[in-house]
């Protein structure tokens, strides 16, 4: 459930167009469970930052009102993890995929746009998309310091060398909308979002 929730959040925070769809896949063992919970917890995570006070319960029938089809299904087979969620965002823009397991008792997510990594979730967190360019994370890392937020965790994840990549970054406070404008204007960034669990 807290996966679930978790990844909707994620999938939430990550469009800004008009959200049209969400599509959620069970993978592995947690396919032959009732997902319905599941399903419905992911949805009010997608949905909670535009609604704060939205929930598991009422999550599927104000989906319904605001003409967001939701659609779910089921693998037998996840070719790495035992048991893997994807929730697919669907938007006029297009659509984006977040994919997450439990591991070591954890949520996790492991896949964004495609691209895997292995990040825990945090609190706080600052979401890059660049290309893999050297200097890219001393950049970032000197920013963040000198804006004074400290960095709990770092998690790459890259398609190949000097192609697109993702950096997830735990960090002890949010960082504000200014220093996220300045993130993005980094060389060979692409997109960044400061995000919240």
């Amino acid at each position: 459930m807290a996966l679930a929730e978790r990844l909707g959040a994620f999938a939430g925070q990550m469009f800004d167009a008009n959200l049209e769809g969400v599509e959620i896949t069970f993978e592995g063992e947690v396919a032959a469970l009732n997902v319905k919970p599941l399903t419905a917890a992911a949805l009010a995570g997608v949905l909670r930052p535009m609604l704060a006070e939205i929930n598991m319960v009422s999550a599927p029938a104000v989906a319904r009102e605001r003409g967001v089809t939701v659609s779910e299904s089921r693998q037998e087979l996840s070719p790495i993890y035992e048991s893997l969620i994807r929730v697919t965002i669907r938007t006029d823009m297009g659509r984006r995929a977040f994919a997450g397991a439990v591991i070591a008792g954890a949520p996790r997510i492991v896949e964004v746009k495609g691209i895997e990594l292995d990040a825990a979730f945090a609190p706080s967190m600052l979401y890059v998309n660049n290309l893999d360019r050297p200097g890219f994370i001393g950049a970032l890392g000197a920013l963040l310091g000198d804006a004074g937020i400290n960095i709990a965790n770092f998690n790459l994840g890259r398609i190949a060398a000097g192609d697109d990549a993702i950096a997830l970054v735990g960090v002890d406070e949010t960082p504000p909308e200014a220093l996220v404008a300045r993130i993005r204007q980094l060389p060979h960034v692409k997109e960044a979002r400061a995000l919240r669990f």
